[in-house]
């Protein structure tokens, strides 16, 4: 019975490995690759290196960046008193898309799971205190995912904010965005409301 070779079945099982795509799909694109020019292919591997040995977390917010600072920590136009308190970078992306936010952002990591083993300790919940530590923080816009969990790592930190750092004012996006939905997939007028519409925690 005829089968692909070693390194073509091993190109196909990494390609069907990642997240939506089935082995028909990972199929199609093993072949496509194989039909490329050498140098042409040799750009994505190349540009797969560079994101996993170039991509760190910025040292401030934890969002993805190639230096110590991500491009939004280090702009000087940006409010550094108003910290908008994210799950994931890909949130900070959209959120930015709607282009009404002048603040900066804590991405966490990850939000609070217990179910899925994610304890607060899993998350950059530490080091957002720490931001606060220093005193120029006025307002934590809580920018979590309308979900049980990520209503659940709101209510966390406003515990934790509101006990330790009284004179932080507390907000969350409005409820433009509908309950269970992501960030993500938000588009960029919902977005800017929930951000201009935010209440108070």
């Amino acid at each position: 019975m005829a089968s692909y070779t070693q390194s073509i079945q091993n190109l196909i099982n990494q390609f069907a490995s990642l997240p939506g795509i089935g082995l028909r799909s990972a199929e199609r694109i093993a072949f496509h690759l194989l039909k490329q020019k050498p140098e042409d292919a040799l750009m994505l591997a190349e540009a797969i290196r560079d994101v996993k040995t170039r991509i760190r977390h910025c040292s401030v917010c934890y969002n993805l960046s190639e230096g110590e600072l991500c491009n939004i920590c280090s702009d000087p136009s940006r409010d550094q008193t108003v910290v908008c308190v994210i799950e994931q970078p890909k949130d900070l992306l959209a959120l930015e898309t709607a282009g009404s936010f002048r603040g900066v952002y804590h991405v966490l990591l990850g939000r609070i799971a217990p179910l899925e083993g994610m304890e607060p300790g899993d998350v950059t919940i530490d080091a957002l205190l720490a931001r606060l530590e220093q005193g120029q923080i006025r307002e934590i816009i809580m920018g979590t995912n309308p979900n049980l969990e990520g209503d659940g790592t709101a209510l966390h930190i406003q515990n934790e904010v509101g006990r330790r750092f009284p004179d932080v004012q507390l907000t969350r996006l409005a409820r433009g965005l509908a309950a269970g939905s992501n960030i993500e997939y938000a588009n960029k007028s919902v977005l800017a409301d929930a951000i201009s519409g935010r209440q108070k925690m």
